[in-house]
Formats: structure tokens, sequence, C-alpha cells
């Protein structure tokens, strides 16, 4: 074990170097000079190179991708072009809101898809199957920003329950919550229906296998068979859907958060780069993309618990 967890964190540094260059390498290929967008267009060339050379925009690319990596190393994510802000202070601001919007919604998802997953397999082909698949393919091929609205006019403006957006900060943590639960919601409901598919044709894959027809032979019921031997092997690739689904909440839920106004990291990168404000960019991006390696890791170890045979690989 101790060998299959020394080569998985070495893969996780070597993707983090890789990732860091990637990133840093695309977003200075994004069109606009920083400093031209900060002083508009009509700025005097000496100003303009001034600035430049105050921002450090004027070094190497090599040099700079090595003293924006040795900073971060440091714990120093440089400072916002635009708000003249620390960025870890912006990322840990922005961070505190999709953070616990991301857990809530993959612990709703979870929620929903495992009952529905495990019920849909034990009833394959009846009446009960039927309409899991039918309500599943329609959880997929809902826009969740159109459901979001459809829960802020029930909820918010109809019912009056819950907030229609805004974040009034974890000073209130009842009102913080009740803030994230309806998106939470609406970015559950695909990633529930997804989910519970994927462990329904796991479940029924693994149910052909031969140590399950054993487990029937020696007097197991379907049911018993289906919760005891073929839930833990069907595990392993619905882990891998839960593994992605989270990356995804985490990184790419900008739509939502617009939807209800929220302050999250989404929203931070998409007004950054409007912005031409790089080093926020930069620095967000990595540290989502070492959230998203950080999770696959936590992933493989889940598979390595599981099954056994993959810490020999």
């Amino acid at each position: 074990m101790l060998r299959y967890l020394f080569r998985r964190l070495l893969s996780l540094g070597l993707s983090l170097i890789v990732a860091s260059a990637l990133i840093f390498s695309v977003v200075e290929m994004v069109p606009g000079d920083p400093a031209s967008f900060m002083l508009g267009t009509g700025a005097q060339p000496e100003t303009l190179a001034a600035l430049r050379q105050q921002m450090g925009l004027d070094q190497p690319l090599p040099l700079r991708y090595a003293h924006w990596v040795g900073a971060i190393l440091q714990g120093d994510f440089g400072t916002s072009f635009t708000y003249k802000t620390p960025v870890a202070a912006m990322i840990m601001d922005r961070i505190q809101v999709s953070l616990p919007l991301a857990v809530m919604a993959l612990l709703l998802a979870a929620a929903i898809a495992f009952p529905v997953g495990l019920y849909a397999a034990s009833r394959r082909g009846h009446a009960g199957d039927v309409a899991v698949m039918a309500g599943t393919q329609l959880g997929i091929a809902l826009p969740n920003f159109w459901f979001a609205m459809l829960l802020v006019l029930v909820f918010a403006v109809r019912l009056r329950w819950l907030p229609a957006g805004g974040f009034p900060g974890w000073g209130q943590p009842l009102a913080a919550l009740q803030a994230l639960l309806l998106p939470a919601i609406a970015l559950a409901l695909p990633q529930a229906a997804i989910l519970a598919r994927v462990l329904r044709s796991a479940l029924i894959e693994t149910q052909g296998q031969d140590y399950i027809r054993t487990a029937r032979a020696k007097g197991l019921s379907a049911r018993q068979s289906l919760y005891r031997h073929a839930l833990r092997n069907a595990l392993i690739p619905a882990l891998t859907i839960l593994g992605m689904q989270f990356s995804f909440l985490l990184a790419g839920a900008i739509i939502i958060e617009n939807v209800f106004y929220l302050p999250g990291l989404g929203r931070l990168i998409f007004q950054a780069i409007t912005q031409r404000d790089l080093i926020v960019v930069q620095s967000a991006v990595l540290v989502l993309v070492a959230a998203v390696i950080a999770v696959t890791f936590l992933v493989d170890l889940a598979y390595a618990a599981v099954d056994p045979r993959l810490r020999r690989t």
C-alpha cells in the first residue's frame, strides 16, 4: 500500500508541474495587454512602458514563470492588477462560497442517485426501471440554469421560502446555507441523473458475473446479492463519476453563480478574464486544477480501498 501511495503522490506532483506550465502559457496567449487595459487606449508609450515594467510584463516569459511558481511555493499568489489586492485573499474569499456549494451539490446528487440507481437495477425491465430511466434522461436534458430559474420562481418568488440570490457570508451560517441551497439543487439534478444511470449500468453488468451466480446458488436472494456483492464492485465506476462531478461542480458552476449572483471562484475567474487580470486568472485556475488533481488522488485511494487488487498495479 505504501508503494501504491508513493506512486500516486509522485504522479500528483508531476501533474501539478505540467499543469502550472500549461496554465501560465495558455493565459499568456490571451489577447490583450493588461497594462493597456488599465491605462486605456490613449495612454502615452512612456507611461505604458513604465507600467509594464512595474507589473513585470517586460521580463522574458520563462523568467516570469519561474518567479510566479517560486512565489506560489512561498504562499504568495501575487497582487491583482485591477484591485491592487493580494490574490490569495481574493481566492480564499471566493472559495468559501464555491467549495461549500460544490460539496452540497455533490452530497445531494449522491443522496438521490444511489437509492435511485439501486432501485432501477433491482427492478430491471419493470415499470419502475423504465420510469427511472425516463426521469434521469429528462434530468440530463434539462439545462441547469433553466432549472435554477424555475427554482427561484417557485421557492423564492412565489413561496418566499428561500432567497433568490446573493450571499450574506458565513457570519450568518443559517442564512448562508439557505442562500446556497437552491443553487446546490440546480447543480445536483443533472449530476444525480448521470450518476444514477452509471450506477444502474454498473450494477446490472456486475450481476452477470460468475461470483454473483455462485452467491445466488448458495441461497442468497437477488436483493442480498445486489447489496452484499454487486454494489461493492459497481462502486469503482461510480467513484470515477463522483470525482469528475466534484471537479466540474467546483470549477464549472459559473453560470449558476451568475444566476444566483454568488461571489464564487468561477465568477472571479470570469471577471478577471474580462479585465485582463492575468495574475488572478493564472492563480485561481491553478488552485482549481490542484483541487481537481487532489480529488483524483483521493479517488485513486478510494479505488484501492474498494478493490485491493489495484494496490498491486
